[in-house]
């Protein structure tokens, strides 16, 4: 279960160009002056303006109105190379007609592209998925019971949302056993809640399933009652970021959706997560989704003992941003084992936060990626928390162990994938 960091997030300056006049305005600016083209576009200070070739035209008479300026001015600021990072890779393009431009009643115009704007293009104009509606909160069914012979973490029965312990958790040989068993538990329940994704089936039918599986084994569905929380599983759909409750809403053909379950068992949770496509999804969501679990595994590759922390949302911005996804920076992986949720918080995109690994301990790391934009707005149930501008976001977790050349993967349960 992704556990949120609670700052005010930096918003990097508008960044604005106004053709026609061009001028290009931001903290870190560019200010270009010239006539030859109106409309308007914008544009990172990183970036380069490409021309192309010269304009033409069959009838010279379009153009005898275009005058070229003289003089180019350039004004500049620096900002950091940490800012300069995060900005995703962007380039513009000229639009080009059989002419050589494209013209607007007679004005050259160019277009702004980047790898993001692109896949949010894609997702609109894809001709294999319909329109879909924005997420509506369904019927929250009563909370499930839980027996009372099976042990129930320190925060069930208040609904204070718990304090971030600050101690990082590392195991005896004991512990560690008793860790890896919930972690293993958890991976299986996970694939058993996949495996009941299909157009019609409600989230709260998937959540009742799980509850059953998880308390049949003896253990507690670790969410069902932290901080108030009222289901046993998160069931994020489409533009939902995380902490979906699940409630009364059919799963749609195309719909994309992210089951987040922690088990606690024997005294441990072991907590983890899976986007799961509905039906047919097209091509652009089936990329979001493979290039988010590939950002997780990225993240995982980097950690070891002594490795530090930062490497982690380092390894994973690159590898997001050739696609032009956002990563979110609101939501972070943390440490785990006898209680839910503690130090150290895994930023998943670039930061400099200090801090490096221990042999021993055990965290999450659990990336959630968006096509459109990385704001966002939480529901009144203070839980369900959606990408702002409605585009669809996808989120993978698994729960690790380090090691003093790498890292282990404890949710899983195949031998075979247990080695990172």
């Amino acid at each position: 279960m992704v556990l949120e960091f609670k700052h005010k997030p930096e918003i990097p300056s508008s960044v604005k160009m106004i053709l026609g006049n061009i001028s290009i305005t931001s903290t870190a600016s560019l200010q270009l002056s010239s006539p030859l083209f109106h409309g308007e576009s914008e544009l990172p200070a990183s970036s380069t303006l490409l021309m192309g070739a010269p304009l033409s035209s069959r009838n010279s008479s379009s153009l005898s109105n275009l005058k070229v300026a003289r003089r180019l001015v350039v004004h500049s600021k620096r900002i950091s190379g940490l800012e300069e990072a995060i900005r995703i890779r962007r380039r513009i393009r000229t639009s080009f007609t059989e002419n050589g431009c494209m013209f607007n009643n007679g004005n050259a115009t160019l277009d702004y592209w980047s790898p993001k704007s692109y896949r949010e293009r894609e997702l609109r104009t894809s001709t294999t998925s319909k329109k879909r509606p924005p997420l509506r909160r369904g019927k929250v069914s009563q909370r499930l019971p839980v027996p009372d012979h099976i042990p129930k973490p320190p925060y069930v029965g208040t609904k204070l949302l718990p304090e971030i312990s600050k101690e990082h958790q590392i195991h005896d040989s004991e512990g560690l056993a008793r860790m890896m068993a919930a972690c293993e538990f958890a991976a299986r329940v996970v694939d058993f809640a996949g495996t009941l994704i299909r157009p019609s089936v409600t989230t709260n039918e998937i959540d009742k399933a799980v509850h059953q599986m998880i308390i049949d084994a003896g253990a507690y569905p670790s969410p069902l009652g932290y901080g108030g929380f009222p289901k046993s599983v998160c069931t994020s759909v489409n533009e939902c970021m995380c902490h979906g409750i699940p409630d009364s809403r059919q799963l749609q053909d195309g719909d994309i959706i992210n089951i987040d379950v922690t088990v606690y068992l024997n005294g441990y949770h072991g907590d983890t997560s899976k986007t799961f496509l509905c039906g047919n999804v097209n091509p652009a969501l089936q990329r979001l989704v493979k290039v988010t679990e590939e950002c997780m595994y990225k993240g995982i590759a980097v950690c070891k003992d002594g490795a530090l922390f930062r490497k982690i949302g380092k390894r994973i911005s690159e590898h997001a941003e050739k696609y032009g996804f956002g990563v979110v920076e609101r939501f972070v992986g943390h440490g785990i084992g006898t209680v839910f949720h503690s130090e150290p918080l895994i930023f998943h995109e670039r930061n400099d936060k200090p801090g490096h690994m221990v042999e021993g301990q055990t965290f999450t790391i659990e990336p959630i990626l968006t096509l459109g934009t990385t704001d966002c707005i939480t529901w009144e149930d203070n839980w369900t928390t959606l990408t702002a501008d409605g585009s669809p976001a996808a989120q993978f977790e698994h729960t690790i162990l380090i090691t003093r050349t790498g890292a282990e993967v404890l949710t899983k349960y195949s031998e075979g994938e247990k080695k990172a």
